[in-house]
């Protein structure tokens, strides 16, 4: 699979009051709500789905305190690819105000935040490991394994985390209903650059699949509910495995951290095409957790990362 079919159709949910959009007073947007409203303080309280998301500007940051529930409908969990639940978190956020532009690409488990406070984690634990020693990181969004992504490109993590692997379609649909302008602001990159997503989708990724045949054999994938078996040795790239993927420079809008310029500031985008979500930053960020590489890593990588 080389894109993921993005269908805005959820249902709008208006969940939100009025109120000021000033820093002292947080404003709490509804379905007509502009990127403006989440640039100042605000906060997301929903009552139907549990959610508790306040965001308040403090010196030189942005705070974000949050449960981590997500402000839309979300599939069923547990499901037969993914059993586990969604329950609320305790997460505390903080992101520069004043981002610094390193221009250094850093891989990155978790790139961003989304501004009802569910996390970008756009990669997955999963994996196939080959006798002959090759390790193939799995993609949230292919057609071996299921993962039992929703219809918001989300699942749950065993601590009952809900996280976005890739354009957080409730979300835009329950904030910006009735938002006309293309460019719309989604989270926030733990660098501080802003993660926007373009409804006519202007700015393109700048990945292709691989040339030439993978190599491996008797490679198999095992969870606790089934193994699968695959010969990978001299089949070719379809976009299963993260090393099937290839960054081309200038291929498109974007570059490998799926970032561009914007009206002179650096900002993120995530998109209906692979990587739809940035697998590294290019600001200046403290991460706690392993370290790795950007996108693309050679399947001899060891690395496994949370999902």
């Amino acid at each position: 699979m080389t894109t993921k079919n993005t269908s805005l159709a959820v249902l709008a949910l208006l969940l939100f009051g009025c109120g000021s959009s000033t820093s002292k007073t947080p404003s709490k947007p509804q379905g007509n709500a502009s990127t403006t409203h989440f640039l100042k303080a605000y906060e997301l309280v929903s009552d139907k789905f549990g959610t508790k998301t306040t965001v308040a500007i403090q010196a030189d940051s942005r705070i974000m305190k949050t449960n981590g529930l997500p402000n839309h409908s979300t599939g069923t969990f547990p499901n037969k690819g993914n059993p586990n639940t969604i329950s609320a978190q305790n997460l505390s956020y903080e992101f520069p105000l004043n981002p610094v532009f390193s221009g250094e690409s850093r891989w990155a488990r978790e790139p961003g935040v989304a501004l009802n406070g569910v996390k970008f984690e756009p990669e997955t634990a999963e994996r196939f490991v080959c006798e002959t020693g090759e390790v193939y990181r799995i993609e949230a969004f292919q057609e071996l394994v299921d993962l039992g992504l929703d219809f918001n490109n989300a699942h749950v993590q065993p601590t009952g985390a809900y996280h976005y692997h890739g354009v957080p379609v409730g979300l835009i649909e329950t904030l910006y209903s009735r938002e006309r302008d293309d460019i719309i602001l989604v989270g926030f990159a733990h660098d501080g650059f802003p993660i926007y997503y373009s409804k006519s989708g202007k700015y393109k990724p700048s990945f292709k699949l691989s040339d030439g045949s993978r190599t491996g054999e008797v490679c198999s994938y095992t969870n606790p509910k089934t193994t699968i078996k695959k010969e990978l040795k001299d089949t070719s790239p379809d976009g299963t495995f993260v090393s099937d993927w290839t960054y081309i420079e200038g291929l498109g809008e974007l570059d490998e951290c799926n970032g561009t310029e914007l009206n002179g500031e650096y900002v993120y985008f995530v998109t209906d095409e692979y990587p739809y979500m940035g697998r590294c930053l290019k600001g200046v960020f403290t991460q706690k957790g392993p370290k790795g590489t950007p996108p693309g890593a050679h399947p001899h990588n060891l690395m496994r990362h949370p999902h």
